[in-house]
């Protein structure tokens, strides 16, 4: 085996040529606009330069074609004309473009040849033709200093005629065309270089009006800017609107998620600084507990446990709420009827002034997590308690396709129904109430953690009615 047929040593590829190194890195430091520009151009000026270059094989062969038409013409009337005669030059007056085409004849056994010199070359080829061993041939040569298309073929037995015109028209004429078909594909060249910088400018302006968006996002770090958009609809076929498109769904979204977060920044800090004021305030009335009475320090140790409970409930809500899915891997099927009973039971104790009802139809299994289930039922619960009169009653009912909780409370105004489930937000009647409007907001992240929906309403005759309809 040569050294060419070895293959590699542990299976390592040849490395590339230095050269298609250079072209590739060259292509790479180059813009898409540029790229696309020389593409475009090369692609047109190739199809240019092919027509041209098919134009002038095409008129290079006619004109020759048409010369040998006429040779093959003169050679025919030579024959019917001559027949019988001697070998010999028929017609030697041909330099003239007028003139009727040089003739002559010539026999296959040079022996035979007239005195008188022959006023075309003869070669071994055409005695060969005289003697039948080649067939006829067009040639060109130089008769009298002047470009010549000649004719040899068969006349009479063991004999051959030639005949011959002036061929610098035709040359002249292919010439011409050379040139004027040479400058046509110059100004197509030029033609393809515009065309493609017009068409990478147009096919590429989508892109980089969306590069020119992505920019001054990323210089201002604002998403409100948009990319403008062609009127009409979007079609599947056009790849560059839908990506301008999709990117300006991706902006809408990103403005929401950067909204959503300066608000939740902006709602944790004001609901964290009356309970951080209040701690304050208490762990400095503690500092002086030697002019404190006993119920007056008894008072205010309560109060600050209540306010570092609140506290770390609030920082714990805020971090569950940062949790935008559940973890893969605590997946499990959950049955809900006994989280459902649990979470009943804890709140019966929480809130032993209110009767809770629980009617369990179906026991759906669904997979998730326990813990966030249970939290999801507690958050429910904790809200329609609260909001029920002393000795009013929670209503649960669990079917196979959800899960509702009710109240017999004040129910939800119209004006606040659009806005339960957002963070922080609490209604003008439930601001004097405990809580940090966190729990709605925490239950619905929870719902759709676990493919389910939850959503609120009036109930009929009073009260407000949650609904979580199960995936």
């Amino acid at each position: 085996m040569s050294a060419q047929d070895a293959e590699p040593v542990g299976g390592r590829t040849p490395r590339t040529a230095p050269s298609h190194r250079l072209g590739a890195r060259w292509r790479r430091r180059r813009p898409l606009r540029t790229r696309l520009a020389l593409t475009a151009s090369a692609a047109v000026a190739l199809v240019a330069l092919g027509m041209c270059a098919a134009a002038f094989f095409v008129q290079r062969y006619e004109l020759y074609h048409q010369l040998d038409l006429n040779l093959i013409q003169s050679a025919a009337l030579v024959s019917g004309g001559h027949t019988g005669g001697p070998p010999g030059v028929v017609a030697g007056e041909c330099r003239y473009l007028a003139s009727p085409a040089c003739s002559q004849i010539v026999p296959a056994d040079p022996t035979g040849d007239p005195s008188k010199p022959y006023l075309l070359p003869v070669a071994r080829p055409v005695r060969e033709v005289a003697a039948g061993r080649r067939a006829p041939y067009f040639s060109n040569i130089t008769l009298q200093g002047r470009p010549t298309r000649m004719l040899t073929t068969t006349f009479g037995h063991r004999e051959a005629v030639q005949v011959a015109l002036r061929s610098d028209p035709v040359e002249r004429s292919v010439r011409r065309t050379a040139w004027l078909l040479a400058a046509a594909g110059g100004v197509g060249v030029l033609f393809a270089a515009a065309l493609g910088y017009w068409v990478s400018r147009t096919g590429l302006a989508p892109v980089a009006r969306l590069t020119r968006a992505a920019e001054r996002i990323a210089a201002t770090r604002d998403p409100r800017h948009r990319i403008e958009l062609p009127p009409g609809p979007v079609t599947r076929e056009d790849e560059v609107t839908r990506l301008a498109a999709t990117f300006n769904a991706m902006l809408g979204e990103l403005e929401q998620s950067v909204t959503a977060q300066r608000r939740l920044v902006a709602d944790a800090s004001h609901e964290l600084r009356t309970p951080l004021t209040a701690l304050r305030t208490n762990a400095e009335l503690l500092s002086r507990a030697d002019r404190l009475t006993d119920a007056q320090r008894d008072r205010a140790a309560a109060a600050l446990g209540r306010q570092i409970h609140e506290v770390t409930t609030l920082v714990n809500d805020l971090i569950e709420l940062a949790r935008d899915e559940e973890p893969v891997p605590l997946l499990e099927a959950v049955r809900l009827a006994p989280l459902v009973e649990h979470a009943a039971t804890a709140a019966r104790g929480h809130w032993p002034g209110v009767a809770f009802t629980v009617r369990i139809l179906a026991d759906p299994v669904v997979p998730g997590v326990p813990a966030r289930l249970s939290r999801l039922f507690a958050n429910l619960l904790s809200n329609a308690a609260k909001f029920s009169e002393p000795g009013g009653e929670v209503e649960l009912v669990l079917t196979a396709e959800e899960l509702t909780v009710r109240d017999h409370g004040p129910g939800i105004a119209d004006e606040d129904l659009p806005y339960v489930f957002d963070r922080f937000y609490r209604a003008e009647a439930a601001r004097a109430l405990p809580g940090s409007g966190l729990g709605l907001a925490m239950a619905r992240q929870i719902a759709r953690a676990h493919g389910a929906e939850l959503t609120a309403e009036r109930a009929p005759g009073g009260g407000a009615l949650f609904r979580l309809v199960l995936p």
